[in-house]
């Protein structure tokens, strides 16, 4: 039985939001399927993440992140900021 290395309770949700690379690139749509005050589950179709991005949630509101795991599209990430 695996562990849960989790600090932070998460809560299931299916949430619209937009991943950026950085500079010089344009943001991606994405699906957050479970959330915590530490990090995400995202849902995309893209074949490459970096190591480090930024969730964008609303116009007003983005999360530095850094990628933890990653299983064909699904991904972890850990809120940095």
């Amino acid at each position: 039985m695996l562990a849960n290395r989790r600090r932070s309770e998460r809560r299931m949700c299916t949430r619209l939001a937009k991943i950026h690379f950085g500079a010089g690139s344009l943001p991606r749509d994405c699906t957050i399927t479970d959330i915590s005050d530490g990090g995400v589950k995202v849902v995309a179709e893209f074949l490459e993440v970096p190591p480090q991005f930024t969730i964008i949630f609303a116009p007003d509101y983005s999360r530095q992140c850094r990628l933890r795991w990653r299983i064909g599209c699904e991904f972890g990430a850990e809120f940095t900021d």
